[in-house]
């Protein structure tokens, strides 16, 4: 391998050159050799480069976390709000099967009376949600030893009562008519552009609560929503958070307020997961930038390359945990009307989408 690199770069550098060169160079060859199988390649991040290293760290540290939120007086349970949406599908599986979860009905079942147990306000939403679907589920399911373990116990578990709208899976309905058309959409998205010149004024918070509250509806995988919306409308935080990512300068100590948005990896009991943290999140910012334009707010996503230096800034100006990786920034404002926003010419249809 040694002497395959230095035949390789003593093709290549015949001219005087650099170190910065050379490590290139280097690189570009190691790459080359590393491609060729996952071994390979496993070995060039362990020896050549830790680009991912805090990236492994982030994701052994959140597995820690999920196994500790399993036993935690936390209130917001991973696993019951997956294992209770996966029931949810089960039920309005076509055709339904007479019996589905039986292999995760146990962990499910003990994580809801774990909740129950600890919980100080029995009318807690996501409480109602689990007990409302594990009631629907359990007056449908068949009969089988572990299943009929769990139904006999929740039976006779502390009933949180009937509420007047059952959170269960509910049939679609096409009879409603909305009143927002597909023209209202195109032009709400036409007008949002992002904002850099906001004027000086507060933004309500009970504005952003509003936005947040249609963020909060987007989709999310095993409606888990492994993300946290961090605010910032103290003048001087809003200028240290700004100042950190690149693509600010210049424009940044303009921002009335920031948002953070941040992704948490102890959402998931498995690495396969890592990367959902980063669509579940934009999913969820994409709803609350709109929802900030119909409020008659401006905003402005912010870039935030993995780049260790900014992260370590962010975390520790913000108090992250290992596992807690920020996603983007959005700044939001009233915005300015004299100030211009760039054009951004969007590619076109048949650039972006393929049938088949």
């Amino acid at each position: 391998m040694v002497a395959f690199i230095s035949k390789a770069m003593t093709a290549n550098l015949k001219a005087p050159f650099s170190k910065a060169t050379m490590k290139k160079v280097l690189e570009k060859h190691l790459m080359q050799i590393a491609v060729r199988s996952r071994f390979l390649s496993s070995l060039y991040y362990v020896a050549f480069s830790k680009a991912f290293g805090r990236e492994n760290q982030a994701c052994i540290y959140g597995k820690i976390q999920y196994q500790k939120n399993l036993h935690s007086n936390d209130e917001d349970s991973y696993l019951l709000r997956r294992n209770i949406h996966r029931i949810e599908k089960g039920i309005l599986m076509r055709p339904r099967r007479s019996i589905f979860a039986a292999d995760y009905i146990a962990e499910t079942f003990q994580a809801y009376k774990t909740m129950l147990a600890k919980s100080n306000d029995l009318q807690n939403e996501e409480l109602r949600w689990a007990h409302d679907v594990l009631s629907e589920y359990f007056s449908i399911v068949g009969s089988e030893p572990g299943i009929d373990i769990c139904r006999q116990e929740f039976l006779s578990l502390k009933s949180l009562g009937f509420s007047d709208s059952l959170k269960i899976p509910y049939e679609r309905g096409s009879s409603d008519e909305l009143s927002v058309s597909y023209e209202n959409i195109l032009k709400l998205s036409v007008r949002r552009r992002s904002v850099r010149w906001y004027l000086q004024k507060p933004v309500p918070r009970d504005l952003i609560d509003q936005a947040i509250t249609i963020a909060a509806l987007a989709p999310s995988a095993c409606n888990r929503q492994p993300f946290e919306f961090r605010i910032f409308d103290d003048p001087q935080l809003v200028k240290q958070i700004s100042s950190i990512p690149m693509g600010t300068k210049g424009f940044s100590e303009n921002f009335p307020a920031v948002i953070v948005v941040v992704g948490k990896l102890r959402a998931y009991f498995s690495e396969r997961d890592r990367h959902i943290i980063y669509i579940d999140a934009a999913l969820a910012s994409m709803s609350l930038m709109y929802a900030l334009e119909t409020l008659g707010l401006g905003s402005c996503p912010i870039n935030w390359p993995d780049i260790e230096s900014k992260e370590k800034q962010m975390a520790d100006l913000i108090n992250l945990e290992l596992d807690e990786r920020p996603v983007m920034l959005i700044s939001l404002g009233y915005p300015d009307p004299s100030g211009m926003i760039a054009f951004s010419q969007k590619k076109s249809l048949n650039q972006l989408r393929r049938y088949n």
